[in-house]
């Protein structure tokens, strides 16, 4: 089940909190709770992903994103995600969350997350993620104009241009050899 509670507890800090800009980094606070571990009684890789969105929608909050989202009627998806694991979460650890924009395309804002016990990190995840609207992907300039925001993008890192090269290569729809 989605971790409803634990979002709203999340939402009502970051609306009491103060607003961030466009590319600062939202810092949050988790417990692995029991109902997080999977067989191996650590952070179920699925959760981790389902964790992570209680960083994003409070960082949306506090950017002023979800705002627009409600005035414009616009939604938002996550496009594509990519995350490496590398330490093991148990129940009742502490993480810390690093949540930030690192910049966009024309289409596309690319975020990354990143979780930290005891100094060291646990995972990182990047994401593309989109706003969408009845007619589709809502273009990075518009979202811009519609939050107020005469900034330009920063410089992708060449990792994430690598990953977005390697997205715009793989096939879809997927596995059609495998579905005939």
């Amino acid at each position: 089940m989605y971790p409803f509670f634990r979002l709203y507890k999340d939402m009502y800090f970051a609306r009491r909190a103060s607003r961030m800009g466009l590319l600062d980094t939202h810092v949050s606070h988790h417990r692995c709770m029991p109902w997080d571990l999977d067989m191996w009684m650590e952070l179920n890789n699925g959760r981790t992903l389902t964790i992570y969105d209680l960083g994003r929608i409070p960082m949306a909050e506090r950017s002023g994103l979800l705002d627009v989202l409600k005035q414009q009627r616009w939604g938002l998806t996550i496009a594509g995600s990519v995350v490496r694991y590398r330490r093991r979460v148990r129940m009742f650890d502490k993480v810390r969350m690093l949540s930030r924009v690192t910049g966009w395309d024309h289409r596309f804002v690319y975020l990354e997350q990143s979780m930290w016990k005891d100094g060291e990190c646990t995972s990182h995840a990047v994401y593309r993620s989109a706003i969408t609207d009845s007619k589709g992907i809502v273009t990075t300039d518009r979202i811009m104009h519609a939050m107020q925001q005469d900034v330009a993008s920063p410089e992708l890192p060449e990792w994430i241009k690598a990953w977005i090269t390697a997205e715009d290569k793989r096939p879809w729809p997927p596995m059609l050899d495998a579905a005939n």
